[in-house]
């Protein structure tokens, strides 16, 4: 096997045992167990990848070029004046040309108009709100492991797997799972126990929005719903409007199936439908139902959603109102969405199906790093050349040129050379101070750091989220944020990077800047809890 495909794999030594019988008995056994790693950023760097970014500035090209002529024209042609003769001159030339001045002053008031007119408005996230389920609803690892036994109707096997994973899984012993799940009792797949756990969650992260906001449910102009699995009729967004009895003229949308990513698919979807209706508010709810999408079989590929995943759900007020810039936490800056669904192996990747025995639940694939890592890179390089200093992008950019030109070089040994050495990747650290990677597992977290060469400081927002409420799906990015706000950490002008990712497979990215210092708030579900983290995991 060659070294650069002998790269992309990781071994894990498992099932350590004795031999019982045979001419082996008594002797120490073990299996290794070889899988494909996240992929290595710093090699597999491909020219197409930024080409969407570099287009975007190229387009912006002929402004860099022309601004700096005409301001060193300007320049040199005031510079030759002293104050008196600059002075004289206008007077004369206006007194002379009275209707010229007063054309171009007109035609000038004019353009300006426009320019601000047409120019996208500033959408602002006012607050957000992170709902925490009551304490009893909390399981300890031990008590999961408990849980999973009474559903796998005491399968070892199955119960040594979920074992293993829970060991390595990054969860600590306070996250939450729904009270029919813990019971094992009756199915928990239905549609009622499904609608118990959507108003429970939505309602309760929606009660904290509107109480911290002070806006009244009537004057939401835009609702956008998310959850993947579970989407009952009416829709989760129609028991939202049902429940606060907001107004019929509401723009409302329930995005399904669109995964752990959703909650930025949904947030760029009120951005447009902000820029399409003036002095408006839009509400994002992001959420899933871990009841509903709890599976009962014994697929070990299909148990290990039920190992990661936790009740969870978030609530986000934007708005368009110039009014709400002196109270909004942040700005919305950018948004990059990369879907790599047109690839067979990415669109099942994780999917949704029945196993053997009839039970319903979700697959996931064992090339999940791999292909999550291809949409990863795709969208952090065309993210790049918006966000990172010039002096990053041009070092960036030559290194891959020249790996470009000279990759075809008739110079096999000189060529070689150049294939071994690294590109230049950019130190993200200098676009942005904060960090919020979806909390999926230790696995790639662990990845994501080494590829992304970020401090544990960095990190520190997305494991303790993992470590205190598990993998909330697409709300994770918001508990994230929200202990970074119960940290006392953003400050003034910090830029936000929230990056997530899911089935189809979809990696998005979200970039938000801070508006004030955030000070420590009264609502958060970190708050009796903060000064414990960070924790060793």
């Amino acid at each position: 096997m060659a070294k650069s495909e002998r790269d992309l794999l990781s071994t894990e030594i498992v099932n350590r045992g004795i031999e019982s019988s045979g001419p082996n008995a008594g002797s120490l056994t073990f299996s290794v167990r070889v899988r494909r790693r996240l992929p290595d950023f710093l090699q597999s760097v491909n020219l197409k990848y930024v080409k969407l970014g570099y287009h975007y500035l190229i387009n912006h090209a002929i402004y860099l070029a022309t601004i700096p002529v005409l301001l060193l024209v300007f320049s040199a042609e005031v510079g030759s004046l002293s104050r008196e003769e600059l002075w004289e001159k206008l007077w004369e030339d206006t007194r002379h040309d009275l209707a010229s001045v007063l054309g171009f002053f007109g035609v000038f008031v004019f353009t300006l108009s426009v320019y601000f007119m047409s120019r996208p408005r500033s959408v602002y996230l006012v607050d957000f709100a992170c709902y925490r389920p009551p304490d009893d609803l909390k399981v300890t690892r031990e008590q999961f492991i408990e849980v999973a036994g009474k559903w796998s109707k005491s399968d070892e096997a199955s119960l040594d797997f979920q074992r293993r994973i829970m060991k390595s899984s990054g969860i600590g012993d306070e996250t939450y799972i729904p009270k029919v799940v813990m019971s094992a009792e009756e199915n928990c797949m239905t549609m009622k126990h499904g609608r118990l756990e959507a108003s429970m969650v939505m309602f309760g992260a929606l009660d904290e929005l509107f109480e911290k906001t002070k806006v009244r449910p009537k004057d939401v102009g835009i609702l956008v719903v998310n959850c993947s699995i579970f989407n009952p009729t009416p829709s989760l967004s129609a028991m939202i409007i049902n429940h606060y009895k907001m107004r019929g003229n509401i723009i409302s949308y329930n995005l399904g199936g669109m995964g752990c990513s959703a909650g930025v698919i949904g947030v760029d979807l009120a951005r447009d439908m902000l820029q399409a209706n003036p002095n408006n508010y839009a509400v994002v709810v992001s959420t899933e139902m871990v009841g509903y999408n709890w599976y009962a079989g014994r697929d070990p590929s299909m148990m290990i959603p039920n190992c990661f995943f936790r009740m969870g759900c978030s609530a986000i007020l934007m708005s368009n109102r110039r009014r709400d810039y002196h109270r909004a936490k942040y700005r919305l800056q950018l948004i990059v969405r990369t879907h790599t669904g047109a690839d067979d192996r990415s669109f099942r990747s994780v999917y949704q199906e029945e196993d053997e025995q009839g039970f319903r639940g979700l697959k996931v694939s064992k090339n999940i790093m791999e292909i999550g890592g291809d949409a990863l890179k795709t969208n952090i390089t065309t993210l790049g050349p918006l966000v990172l200093p010039f002096s990053e992008q041009l070092f960036f950019f030559a290194t891959l040129v020249w790996r470009h030109l000279f990759s075809g070089s008739a110079d096999k040994s000189r060529s070689s050379s150049l294939a071994s050495t690294k590109p230049y990747i950019p130190d993200y650290k200098l676009a942005f101070e904060h960090f919020c990677m979806h909390a999926a597992s230790k696995t790639v977290l662990d990845e994501l750091q080494k590829n992304l060469e970020l401090s544990e400081k960095n990190m520190e927002a997305s494991r303790m989220t993992l470590h205190r409420f598990g993998n909330t799906s697409s709300s994770s990015i918001w508990y994230e944020l929200a202990y970074l706000e119960a940290k006392e950490r953003v400050k003034r002008g910090d830029r936000v990077w929230q990056i997530a990712f899911g089935s189809g497979f979809k990696c998005n990215s979200v970039v938000l800047q801070a508006m004030r210092r955030i000070k420590k708030p009264a609502r958060n579900p970190w708050l009796d809890c903060v000064d414990r983290y960070p924790v060793a995991l």
